[in-house]
């Protein structure tokens, strides 16, 4: 399937709300997940495991507390310790990582369009990788850095706090944040990456030099007029947008309650999972 017959389903289909595991993704990642508790064994009555993931994305769709998750997912502990055990464990990681590959047997990732940006929110809790807010008089608060293939599919994500400048974060998000491994460049396979003026600056233009890719960067000081300057950039540049856009209907992403920026991490890699299982099914 071309590229352009994919994006034209993307926006002819249309997908339910996903609130439980759909079971193509189950079975997908279980064979991550440690041995359950077997049943009839001393001690309380266990838990699956596919509930305890239902739990996790209802209050990943909610933003609930984790102690008000409903008893049909087991107790808010419960949930939020396993939640906790498969982050510490790679679990989440690997997951992610799994539905990336699927996604790219169906209908390929688009390496070749890469687009990356930022979205600040608050932190009320502190944390690390927390900082003054300059758009929120000071606040606590954190950014997310993102980077997207062609069709919208999360490809990287860094975690800084608010005050750190797009340009900082940018390199450790494009050298270390990819949750996949990203192919070499070649003259029959090349990336471009798409950038607002955020990031025009030398070091970011060194960093990406260094590691091959085509740079498209919105220059401060460009006339932003049809037919003028780089014509590449608007058309490209809205898929991370819309992206970060579908990420922050999850509630429990808007507002970083998580004080370990690993759980918050955690949860935007689930998040992410469901946007690149949607991707595959809509295609």
């Amino acid at each position: 399937m071309c590229q352009k017959d994919y994006k034209q389903k993307l926006r002819e289909k249309q997908l339910p709300t996903i609130w439980e595991l759909p079971d193509e993704m189950w079975n997908r990642i279980r064979h991550f997940l440690p041995e359950e508790k077997a049943l009839n064994t001393p001690g309380r009555p266990p838990i699956p495991y596919r509930t305890v993931i239902n739990g996790i994305l209802f209050v990943l769709r909610t933003g609930c507390q984790w102690k008000a998750v409903p008893k049909a997912y087991g107790s808010g502990s419960t949930v939020h310790r396993r939640f906790q055990q498969w982050e510490q464990a790679g679990i989440i990681d690997e997951s992610i990582k799994q539905m990336l590959c699927w996604f790219d047997q169906i209908h390929g990732i688009d390496w070749e369009w890469q687009s990356a940006d930022t979205k600040m929110l608050a932190a009320p809790k502190g944390g690390f990788d927390t900082g003054p807010n300059p758009t929120d008089r000071a606040k606590s608060g954190t950014k997310q850095h993102v980077v997207i293939d062609g069709n919208g599919a999360p490809l990287a994500f860094f975690l800084t706090g608010a005050n750190t400048p797009d340009m900082r974060g940018f390199p450790s998000l494009i050298k270390d944040g990819f949750l996949i491994d990203r192919p070499i460049i070649t003259d029959l396979t090349p990336q471009h990456i798409c950038l607002d003026k955020g990031y025009d600056y030398d070091d970011i233009d060194s960093v990406l030099d260094e590691l091959g890719y085509t740079k498209h960067i919105k220059r401060r000081g460009q006339i932003s007029l049809p037919g003028i300057g780089e014509p590449i950039y608007p058309a490209r540049r809205w898929k991370v947008e819309r992206t970060i856009s579908w990420l922050n209907n999850m509630r429990k992403l808007r507002t970083r309650w998580e004080k370990k920026s690993a759980n918050y991490r955690a949860l935007w890699l689930i998040a992410a999972a469901l946007i690149i299982y949607r991707l595959i099914v809509l295609g």
